[in-house]
């Protein structure tokens, strides 16, 4: 996305390691083992034939006030973690902390506290607004679901947000058809701000956008965590969008979490085969730039596998160049190669097993 790349640039964190918590404290978020299996009925009795695998057992943190964006082709389970993460959906197996409170089953009521503190920003701006309410009503929304009047009142309160997130206050009272996709979507921002989360769980926040604004959602998310000190979990599938809001990136393919890496020294040197042919695929404007990256094209052969029978051992190995027998046979747990740098491959790229095999 070529507007994201004139945007304004994140500070540079240190090369070679992630945010750490500070004081040696909790993470924000702790997923370990995070499983979520849709059964498959068929037959008079509806019995279970089946599962599709959509995560099926994913390990991650997320520092407080960090940004990790969630990468990967469409289908690979992003968007069902973050469902998972913010409790609208019901993990199979795993846990999910938040600041150390384990929320994994949490009922309906005891859940209802915590969503103050884990808000979600939603992909489509024109199906997640109701059109028969005004930007009041749908703004003001959490405040009316916590029984929490802001001081001041809600209409203040609502306006101030609005502007905030950088429409007019006389917005209040007018639909959402009335909006463009930009104005929406920043409508659905200023109701997750609402009541000041600590968490904001972004799925494809511009993918439904004109490119020509996708760079003004994306600037106003990062202007916010630095006014705010929001902590982001945004899911992405545009390389260009994630590097410039992430501090961290995890890649996911097929249910699984294949890498995770500081921004830097996951788009400087990527480990993981499929991470590398994803690197590969972002398109470099200028000749000349990327003559001199001497990144060539890594064209993967065969379809993805099916959730619901997917390959023994490391998932991606149907279509890996890298290949081996000990790929099928055992699945390559995600370990620390370097400082920050995880990465599940029992032969990485740059790793003492690499071969240099042609990429085709």
């Amino acid at each position: 996305m070529t507007d994201t790349q004139a945007a304004t640039p994140r500070p540079e964190e240190a090369d070679g390691a992630a945010p750490a918590p500070a004081s040696g404290r909790e993470p924000l978020l702790k997923v370990t083992g995070l499983t979520r299996h849709f059964p498959i009925r068929s037959g008079l009795l509806r019995r279970q034939t089946g599962a599709v695998r959509a995560v099926d057992g994913i390990d991650f943190t997320v520092n407080a006030g960090e940004t990790l964006g969630v990468v990967g082709e469409s289908g690979c389970g992003k968007s069902t973690m973050g469902r998972l993460v913010t409790r609208l959906d019901e993990p199979t197996a795993g846990t999910i902390e938040f600041e150390g409170t384990d929320i994994t089953h949490l009922g309906v009521g005891a859940m209802r506290p915590l969503r103050r503190d884990i808000q979600m920003i939603f992909q489509d701006p024109y199906s997640s607004l109701n059109p028969r309410h005004t930007v009041g009503t749908i703004v003001s929304a959490p405040f009316r679901l916590q029984n929490a009047v802001p001081e001041g009142g809600t209409k203040k309160a609502v306006q101030e947000l609005l502007e905030l997130c950088g429409l007019s206050p006389e917005h209040y009272n007018r639909y959402p058809h009335e909006f463009s996709g930009g104005q929406r979507q920043r409508i659905g921002i200023a109701r997750a701000l609402a009541l000041r989360p600590k968490m904001i769980v972004a799925d494809e926040p511009v993918s439904a956008l004109d490119v020509s604004i996708q760079a003004q959602v994306v600037n106003l998310l990062d202007d916010l965590q630095r006014e705010l000190g929001l902590t982001y979990l945004i899911i992405a599938h545009d390389l260009s969008v994630v590097r410039h809001v992430s501090d961290r990136v995890a890649v996911m393919y097929l249910g699984k979490v294949v890498e995770i890496a500081d921004r830097d020294s996951l788009y400087r040197s990527p480990m993981h085969p499929y991470t590398n042919a994803l690197m590969s695929a972002v398109p470099v404007p200028d000749p000349r730039r990327r003559q001199r990256s001497g990144r060539e094209r890594i064209l993967l052969t065969g379809d993805v596998p099916s959730p619901i029978d997917p390959p023994s051992g490391c998932r991606f190995r149907t279509r890996c160049w890298k290949a081996q027998d000990v790929c099928a046979a055992q699945e390559p747990p995600l370990v620390a190669l370097k400082t920050g740098h995880q990465v599940a491959c029992h032969f990485p790229e740059g790793g003492a097993a690499d071969e240099g095999s042609a990429k085709g």
